[in-house]
């Protein structure tokens, strides 16, 4: 079947909430050029961050109008330009559609057809599913890197994380158990604390009633924890740093406590100096858009690979989407930043055209 001249996307005009500024709109399929392919668009997810990026409180802001969807995608190559050895027409890929920091902007993903470099590009294999591909090149690639490339946590080791019950900190759980890596996970509320342990958490810490910093010595004993991902910042980010043994080392990744905070002042982690200082500790952040733009796109590439083998291996579970078309985009959002939604919201494609399940 030839390649339709036209799509469908949902674009944004400007910065705002995502329900207000973003149309559904008729644009033409782009055509790739040296290094990229053009691929036709199966799956898709809304990310938080991806609503973030259009109401203007993300560290980037395109250029408006501009196609919603930062991250990622699965799909599959329709067409090819010059010198993008490697790829074949018609091979079902992952797209890695984060933008770099500092980098070039890149194509949004809610569009039928989009264009990628090829460096951006994974092969998947069929026997994975379109909700479990179109997830793999963040949620889970961020859980890898910062278990296995930010602070190396070897087997045995503990590795302390907060906001376990979210889409990362479950990945974390599931991963460590796969490294042999034990691990300590704060939850805010009683009621998650059965869950996480039926997960795999070897421990739980429920900051409702119990006190982080001496629930980690009690657990940990006098070696303690060195290492730790935060998620959360705010108080909580400061007590897991008072937590670390001298020489502990926190990520921090996220500011949950902080979601809808608009003032730059607020987003704070107030530490305690003389923790800090005496104790040798470390604090520093990790952005996966910033890992993209300054790491080789061959490594970037291999570490893809090294997820999309742990999930089709299965030692990484990602739970099921819940599909929507593009026209269904209002309540898709809304879902998206829902408490307890289930599974999360994808826009989906059948054969270039727009889903009809939700």
């Amino acid at each position: 079947m030839p390649t339709p001249r036209t799509m469908s996307a949902l674009v944004a005009q400007g910065t705002g909430e995502p329900s207000d500024v973003l149309r559904l709109e008729t644009r033409p399929v782009p055509a790739p050029g040296p290094g990229q392919a053009l691929i036709r668009v199966k799956a898709t997810p809304i990310h938080a961050s991806d609503l973030h990026v259009l109401r203007g409180r993300y560290s980037f802001s395109p250029d408006f109008p501009a196609v919603g969807g930062n991250m990622e995608c699965v799909g599959r190559i329709e067409a090819l330009g010059p010198d993008s050895g490697g790829l074949r027409i018609g091979e079902r890929v992952v797209v890695a559609a984060v933008p770099a920091v500092p980098g070039p902007a890149l194509a949004g993903t809610w569009q039928e057809y989009l264009v990628a470099d090829r460096h951006r590009i994974l092969p998947v294999p069929d026997s994975l599913s379109d909700s479990s591909a179109c997830q793999l090149a963040v949620n889970p690639l961020t859980a890898l890197l910062l278990v296995t490339r930010e602070l190396d946590v070897r087997r045995g080791e503990w590795l302390l994380q907060t906001a376990a019950g979210s889409t990362v900190g479950r990945l974390v759980i599931q991963l460590a158990r796969h490294l042999g890596v034990r691990t300590i996970n704060v939850v805010r509320r009683r009621g998650a604390v059965e869950e996480i342990e039926a997960l795999g958490g070897d421990e739980v810490i429920c900051t409702e009633d119990e006190d982080l910093v001496r629930r980690v010595a009690d657990i940990a004993g006098p070696s303690g924890v060195r290492k730790a991902v935060d998620c959360v910042a705010g108080p909580v980010g400061a007590q897991v740093s008072k937590a670390l043994a001298p020489g502990g080392e926190v990520v921090v990744y996220g500011a949950l406590s902080t979601h809808r905070q608009t003032d730059p002042a607020a987003l704070t982690i107030p530490l305690q100096a003389r923790s800090v200082i005496y104790e040798t500790k470390t604090v520093r952040g990790f952005w996966l858009n910033r890992w993209f733009g300054t790491t080789e796109p061959a490594d970037a590439l291999h570490a893809l690979s090294e997820v999309r083998d742990l999930v089709t291996g299965e030692a990484l579970t990602i739970p099921q989407g819940r599909p929507f078309p593009l026209d269904r985009f209002p309540e898709a959002i809304t879902l998206t930043e829902s408490p307890a939604h289930g599974g999360k919201p994808l826009f989906v494609f059948e054969d270039g055209q727009a889903g009809t399940d939700g």
